[in-house]
């Protein structure tokens, strides 16, 4: 009967991160068609000053103070810290490149994750898991391959934003279970909103164009408020996923993002996927049912 529960929540977990990945693609599309329009410092940080302020007073209203004491706060730290990194880097990245190229590059993450997951939250890699990781990330290949060379440091960003996720599904796993999912979301908002603050605010001082700040237009708020509401759904339903599976079991998911901005990238942005594209594509499918296949709950040594 316990195993029968373990593997139903595992592959519910799957199921609820694969909706939040999703939709994250979504909002990364809104953000892509701002480029230019305002520095992405800035965008990132009104995105979680907003989010901060919704979350916080849905909190408040359904939990009260008390909800407010949160515990472990070293690793709520590492998770606000690390969402703030992986955003500013992302939405940097966004503003040079084209959206499914840049979500192919973040998709390092579940190898990452999948790598330092025995050692920092002693969780078991099984070979399946490495399969599918390795079979997806072949695919990001294929649809990335003749870019990388062209795009030069600009790599990068989404390089550093990989890492930035890695580090956060981590410690999203470290922290289940110490407080709701509305909570956990309310203080990774509180924490990375003021870290992405003093992002934006030396970018400006920093004297270099891309990152001057204006006053935004009425429509990049609004396109800011739709992306608070959409990421902040999507890290909520991604953080309930990881503690229902393993970080590492939880992370070739991830590959959802690039079906879905590959798809947003060719109907509004104009940038059509070619038969490669539409190959590699079909190994991060093949990966993840694979992944739903060979599901069972990975346990802690």
């Amino acid at each position: 009967m316990t195993a029968a529960r373990s593997s139903t929540n595992d592959r519910s977990g799957l199921l609820v991160a694969l909706a939040g990945f999703a939709l994250l693609s979504v909002g990364d599309a809104v953000v892509k068609s701002i480029a230019g329009e305002w520095p992405p410092t800035a965008i990132a940080a009104l995105r979680y000053v907003l989010g901060a302020a919704g979350l916080s007073a849905m909190l408040l209203a359904t939990e009260g103070r008390a909800a407010f004491r949160f515990v472990r706060p070293g690793a709520q730290l590492v998770r606000g810290a690390s969402v703030a990194v992986a955003t500013v880097a992302f939405f940097g990245s966004l503003q040079l490149m084209p959206l499914a190229e840049a979500t192919s590059i973040v998709f390092a993450s579940p190898i990452i994750t999948a790598a330092l997951a025995p050692l920092v939250l002693r969780e078991r890699t099984g070979p399946a898991t490495w399969a599918a990781c390795l079979v997806a990330f072949a695919g990001v290949l294929i649809v990335l391959r003749p870019n990388l060379a062209p795009l030069g440091i600009a790599a990068l960003l989404p390089l550093v934003s990989a890492f930035a996720m890695s580090a956060l599904f981590m410690a999203n796993r470290s922290v289940a279970g110490s407080a709701s999912a509305l909570a956990m979301q309310a203080v990774l908002a509180l924490i990375a909103a003021p870290i992405l603050i003093l992002a934006a605010a030396a970018g400006h001082a920093s004297g270099l164009p891309a990152l001057a700040i204006s006053t935004p237009s009425l429509e990049v708020v609004a396109k800011c408020a739709f992306v608070a509401l959409s990421a902040s759904s999507a890290h909520w339903l991604i953080y309930l996923g990881t503690t229902r599976a393993g970080a590492s079991r939880i992370a070739p998911m991830t590959y959802v993002q690039l079906l879905v901005a590959t798809a947003l990238g060719w109907w509004w942005f104009g940038d059509r996927p070619d038969a490669m594209a539409v190959g590699g594509a079909a190994l991060i499918i093949g990966a993840g049912l694979l992944l739903w296949r060979w599901g069972g709950p990975e346990r802690r040594a």
